[in-house]
């Protein structure tokens, strides 16, 4: 099978990439834009598979899609190229429609193209999104499903529920084999560290404060990002046609206990932790305006459906994270010289 990525230079469709050449014979063309989070390191490992094409192009450009779409004529098209910062979206959210809508709209109209020259469906069109969608939980809740009715409550969340809803129309009115995958929280390796796990960790090594938002108390499930990559190649392959996957980790935390837990793993690894150790430099900041209180995602479908589980724990997962980013300081170190000084973001003020 030929796989078109889109964003195959993020975080997640680089572990989709490394995935699809190391575990599957499908071959590959990733398609990235090279913005401020693209890595061409996240994919230097399977770079010169003969399987593997790169090629620089922006979603949001009508006729460039077209033609990338018809040079590339994929079996299927995994839609992973996204704005996907909260904070970011705060501060500057027509950058998130643009991308997220009018960029999938592209790549859906690509695809029906497509179908018209091939005279089928077209590309099976997995699209990913998030289950941010679906609005904000409290304890008592149940987690979400494919059956909860979408509430997105940030400028983020609500253009990808509206590219989720453009992605299932196109299906249901002009025949795309379609597939929509809502994940919860990713982490891992090869993370912007202007998330909060790889963010924890990049200022603790560096001794400075960690920004907790608000009380620490929000919840969210954690998943690792291999996890998440070996799902989404899975509901590719099995998912069925219109089908609804979600892909979680089970493994809900509080924002505090993730950064106690990250305080505890440098603690243990640093050689040098600060008096005190690294809880000491915790300090609670203004909320995040509009912060969902819990995400929890029930993945029992893809279990069943993709037989897809995933496979780390959060404290597996993240000793292996942690391990990483001290490993590979070269990797992030030149980020916070010269793209992200790991500053707050999310203000409401751009």
């Amino acid at each position: 099978m030929k796989v078109l990525v889109t964003g195959g230079l993020g975080f997640i469709g680089s572990a989709v990439i490394r995935h699809l050449i190391n575990e599957t014979d499908h071959t590959v063309v990733n398609i990235d834009k090279v913005g401020y989070a693209s890595s061409f390191g996240a994919v230097a490992a399977v770079a010169d598979d003969p399987r593997y094409e790169f090629v620089r192009a922006d979603i949001t450009d009508t006729d460039t899609v077209e033609e990338m779409v018809a040079a590339a004529s994929p079996d299927a098209i995994l839609h992973l190229a996204a704005e996907s910062h909260v904070d970011r979206s705060i501060d500057g959210p027509r950058l998130f429609v643009d991308t997220n809508v009018i960029g999938t709209l592209n790549l859906l109209q690509a695809a029906r193209s497509q179908a018209s020259r091939v005279g089928d469906r077209g590309p099976r069109f997995i699209h990913v999104s998030t289950d941010e969608v679906f609005g904000s939980l409290q304890p008592d809740d149940g987690p979400f499903t494919a059956a909860t009715p979408y509430s997105p409550r940030s400028p983020y969340s609500a253009s990808k529920a509206a590219s989720d809803h453009l992605v299932r129309a196109w299906g249901e009115t002009y025949g795309l084999h379609t597939v929509v995958c809502n994940c919860s929280n990713n982490y891992g390796w090869f993370q912007f560290p202007e998330k909060l796990i790889p963010l924890m960790v990049v200022r603790g090594v560096e001794g400075k404060s960690l920004p907790v938002y608000g009380d620490g108390a929000n919840v969210r499930d954690w998943l690792f990002v291999d996890d998440h990559a070996r799902g989404l190649v899975a509901a590719m392959e099995r998912g069925h046609n219109g089908g609804t996957y979600l892909f979680g980790g089970g493994s809900e935390r509080s924002n505090m206990q993730v950064v106690e837990k990250i305080c505890d793993a440098l603690d243990a690894t640093v050689s040098r932790p600060p008096a005190g150790g690294h809880r000491t430099l915790i300090e609670f900041v203004t909320d995040r305006p509009g912060h969902d209180f819990r995400y929890a995602v029930d993945y029992s479908w893809a279990a069943q459906e993709l037989q897809w589980e995933p496979s780390y724990t959060f404290d597996e997962g993240i000793e292996r994270t942690v391990d990483w980013y001290l490993a590979n300081e070269s990797w992030w170190r030149p980020i916070l010289d010269g793209t992200y000084d790991t500053a707050r973001l999310g203000q409401g003020v751009g």
